[in-house]
C-alpha cells in the first residue's frame, strides 16, 4: 500500500503521526513519492481553535482532489470532536485521539478490502498511557519522546481536554529505556514532548514530576542535549529550575504558555498563575540558565479585553524581554466557556492587537539576536545549505557556518553576526 500523511497542529501530533508512519513501514507499506498515485491518505487532524478545524477540512479536501482513487482516513483531535462532520467530507476511516496501531490496521482493511471503520471512544475514561515508538523521521538529528498526554487545566479558552481526556503519563521506567535506545541509534538531541508535560507524573505510582523524569532521561541519553517542550509556569519553581540545570543537558530554552500580560485577562481564561509569579519564572530560569531564550504563547483579543488591557499586556511582554513569540488572535471554539462569554470582539480588533503584539515580539527578537554576537554557542547542524551547514543552538536560534558535512554533529560556534533572521558565525 502507498500512503500519504499529512499532519496539522502540534509536536504531540507530529510525534503520532511519526509513529502511525513507522507503523505503516514495519508492516510493509510505502511512503508516496511526490506526483505518485496513493492507495490511502492519512490526514492527523487538530482542532484547538475553529480556525485549525477549517484548515483540516481545508487539507481534507485538498488530498481528496489530488488523490481522489485513495481511502480517506482521519484521525487527531478534530476526529474526535466532530467525527460526522469528516465522515461527510468522505473519509472511511475515522479515528479521534486513542488507539494509532488499530487505526493503522483500520486503513490497511480500508484500501484491501473496500471496508469502513469508527472508532471515537470516551477521553475522560482513558486511564492508561498509549506507548508509541519514539524516534523521527530517517536522517534527522533531532528525536522525539512523548512523555505524556491529556491535560486537566480546562483553560477557558480550551477544546483540548475534551478531546485528549485526563492526564496519563510514560512510566520513568520506560522513558529512561526509550532515550536510551535513541541515544544507542546517534540521536544527538531529544525533544520531551506532550499535551501539558508540566503535570507529568501526577497519575503514576510516587507522583515523579517533571524534574525527575527529565533526570531520568538524563541519566540515560548519553551524549544527547534534552530539549523540553512547552512548559506552564506553575512548574518552574527554584528547585525545578536547579535540578534541571544539574543535569548539564539540558538545553537554554523554554517555551512558556503564558497567553496574556493582564492579569484580569487571566483570571477570566481560567490560568493558574498573574504576572507577578510568571516574571519571576522568568527571572529564575535566567539565573539557573544564564543567557537562555525564553519564548512563549500569547493570545490577543480575547473577549472583553480592553484597549487598557492590550497595553498591560504589551508592557509586560516588553518587560519579560522574550526571545521570540507565537501570538495568535483568540478564535471562537464552540464548546469552551469563553465561546459563550459577552464582549466578543471583531476579528478586526483581533487582528489588529495581533499584529501589536508580533511587532513588540520582532523587536525582542532582533534585540536577542544581536546579543548572541561575540557569544559562542553549542550547534547541532542538521542540514546543508549551499556551501554551508545550517542547524540549531542549545538556545534553539538557527545557525549558519561555512562549510558542508558537519550534518549530526555538534560543534561550538563563534557568533559573528545576523544576516536574514539567522546567526552566523564560525566553527571553533
Amino acid at each position: 500500500m502507498k500512503y500519504i500523511i499529512a499532519t496539522l497542529g502540534c509536536k504531540v501530533n507530529q510525534y503520532e503521526t511519526q509513529a502511525m508512519e513507522a507503523l505503516l513501514n514495519a508492516r510493509g507499506h510505502t511512503a508516496a513519492r511526490p506526483g505518485e498515485s496513493a492507495d490511502a491518505v492519512i490526514v492527523n487532524s487538530c482542532a484547538v481553535t475553529a480556525e485549525s478545524g477549517r484548515k483540516t477540512r481545508q487539507t481534507i479536501r485538498r488530498l481528496c482532489e489530488e488523490q481522489p482513487g485513495a481511502v480517506l482516513a482521519v484521525s487527531g483531535c478534530y476526529a474526535q470532536l466532530e467525527p460526522e462532520a469528516v465522515r461527510a467530507l468522505g473519509a472511511r476511516v475515522v479515528f479521534g485521539t486513542g488507539d494509532r496501531r488499530g487505526f493503522v490496521e483500520a486503513v490497511e482493511k480500508a484500501a484491501a478490502e473496500n471496508a469502513e471503520a469508527l472508532f471515537i471512544d470516551k477521553p475522560f475514561e482513558r486511564r492508561v498511557f498509549e506507548e508509541l515508538r519514539a524516534g523521527a523521521f530517517e536522517g534527522r538529528t533531532r528525536a522525539m519522546l512523548k512523555i505524556q498526554d491529556g491535560c486537566q487545566n480546562f483553560c477557558s479558552y480550551c477544546i483540548i481536554p475534551y478531546t485528549r481526556g485526563r492526564l496519563r503519563s510514560l512510566p520513568l521506567a520506560r522513558a529512561a529505556e526509550e532515550s536510551a535506545r535513541l541515544a544507542a541509534e546517534g540521536y544527538r538531541e531529544l525533544v520531551l514532548t506532550g499535551i501539558e508535560i508540566a503535570s507529568y507524573g501526577v497519575d503514576l505510582p510516587g507522583r515523579p514530576g517533571l524534574a525527575e523524569l527529565v533526570e531520568t532521561v538524563a541519566a540515560g541519553a548519553g551524549a544527547m542535549r534534552i530539549r523540553l517542550g512547552s512548559l506552564e509556569p506553575t512548574v518552574v519553581t527554584e528547585e525545578f529550575c536547579e535540578r534541571l540545570a544539574a543535569t548539564g543537558k539540558v538545553c537554554r530554552h523554554f517555551h512558556l504558555s503564558l497567553q496574556s500580560g493582564c492579569d484580569r485577562t487571566l483570571r477570566a481564561m481560567r490560568r493558574k498563575y498573574d504576572t507577578a509569579a510568571f516574571f519571576e519564572v522568568t527571572e529564575r530560569l535566567r539565573r539557573s540558565f544564564p543567557g537562555c531564550a525564553l519564548t512563549a504563547d500569547l493570545i490577543t483579543g480575547f473577549p472583553g479585553e480592553t484597549e487598557a488591557d492590550q497595553a498591560e499586556t504589551l508592557a509586560f511582554i516588553r518587560r519579560c524581554g522574550f526571545a521570540d513569540m507565537h501570538v495568535f488572535p483568540y478564535s471562537r471554539r464552540p464548546g469552551t466557556p469563553a465561546d459563550k462569554m459577552p464582549e466578543q470582539l471583531s476579528a478586526a480588533v483581533k487582528s489588529r492587537r495581533a499584529a501589536e503584539a508580533a511587532a513588540a515580539a520582532e523587536e525582542m527578537r532582533a534585540d536577542y539576536l544581536a546579543r548572541q554576537i561575540g557569544q559562542t554557542l553549542e550547534v547541532l547542524f542538521e542540514s546543508a545549505a549551499g556551501e554551508g551547514s545550517v542547524g540549531h543552538s542549545d538556545n534553539y536560534l538557527r545557525v549558519r557556518v561555512p562549510g558542508p558535512g558537519l550534518h549530526g554533529q555538534v560543534k561550538n560556534v563563534k557568533i559573528t553576526g545576523v544576516s536574514s533572521g539567522e546567526l552566523v558565525g564560525n566553527v571553533v
